[in-house]
């Protein structure tokens, strides 16, 4: 598996476009071809996933029963303005206006890598959702990874 890391400060050509850092377009996984999805964030940024890890979390959120009125909600919530995007051969790519409105991305961007995903932010927005305080990180990264070893062992 490829892993997209990183954090880069990026700008929207005049015409809405950006380009992915070649560090990130490297790591895309060649069965995604140019393709992926953009969505929103849970928080006020865009987020780019290539195209089979799309798939696993379509298929998760699409799974839900539609019958329950709750989850249909969240489906609804989810799945709104969600594009299917093809990037050039440079890794650029148009934002849809109502995407850039929803992130509050105006000229300057900052694209952070996750893992199997990435990370479209309004500069001052990101500043806002980062941990300040490294003794709250710290704190963090016990709780979460403090009890599992660093290389398990596979039998």
């Amino acid at each position: 598996m490829n892993f997209l890391s990183g954090e880069y400060e990026c700008k929207l050509d005049p015409k809405g476009r950006l380009v992915l850092p070649a560090k990130i377009k490297a790591n895309l996984p060649e069965e995604s071809g140019n393709h992926v999805v953009l969505t929103r964030g849970f928080e006020p940024c865009l987020v780019l996933y290539p195209k089979q890890e799309w798939k696993k979390i379509y298929d998760r959120v699409a799974g839900l029963n539609e019958f329950n009125e709750e989850y249909r909600h969240f489906q609804r919530n989810f799945f709104r303005g969600n594009t299917e995007i093809e990037l050039d051969n440079t890794g650029r790519f148009i934002l849809p206006r109502t995407m850039v409105r929803y992130a509050e991305i105006d000229k300057d961007s900052i694209i952070v890598g996750l893992g199997n995903r990435v990370e479209i932010w309004n500069p001052d927005k990101y500043e806002d959702f980062l941990i300040k305080d490294q003794e709250n990180f710290s704190q963090l990264a016990q709780k979460f990874l403090g009890d599992q070893p660093l290389n398990p062992v596979v039998e």
